[in-house]
């Protein structure tokens, strides 16, 4: 189902200053917080309960028991960091179920563009100065998932405000 530009703007509008908030706290801190997590969620229990026919929006909801079952597994193998996994699961009611081939592309897209941009910033010594206390930049081989992951929600639901 192709969502009305109404319905996306009831989903971007509130959502994007999480998603903002998560992308900068997982860079400073390397961290994202239950509350935020709790906070993504809620965004899409209300604003997807107005925004969406209600077959739909129960569908959705299945997305983030299944993405939370998977980011479980995978942080108990630690493939993934616990806060990664619970934030994925928060997001994934915002993804529509039949464009999974979509979203894993965006994502593959963002996750490669976050991490050129990350190790491409990490090694500008005026960035460094400007943002000298960023965990992130000292995290080796670590990486801010918060950072793709938000960037894969802003870019899936601006898009197709911008091809309309």
């Amino acid at each position: 189902m192709e969502m009305t530009t109404q319905q996306v703007l009831w989903l971007l509008l509130p959502a994007l200053p999480v998603a903002l908030w998560v992308a900068w706290s997982d860079l400073k801190f390397m961290k994202i917080t239950n509350r935020a997590v709790l906070v993504m969620a809620g965004i899409f229990l209300v604003f997807g309960l107005i925004a969406l026919p209600l077959d739909v929006y129960g569908w959705r909801l299945v997305n983030l028991v299944v993405v939370l079952i998977i980011g479980f597994v995978a942080n108990a193998l630690r493939l993934i960091g616990g806060g990664d996994a619970k934030y994925a699961a928060a997001i994934a009611p915002f993804f529509a179920p039949d464009e999974l081939g979509r979203v894993l592309i965006l994502f593959a897209v963002m996750l490669l563009a976050a991490l050129v941009a990350h190790r491409s910033a990490r090694g500008m010594a005026l960035i460094r100065r400007l943002t000298p206390d960023w965990k992130s930049w000292q995290a080796g081989k670590d990486f801010p998932m918060g950072l793709a992951l938000s960037a894969t929600l802003i870019a899936y639901l601006a898009l197709p405000l911008i091809g309309r």
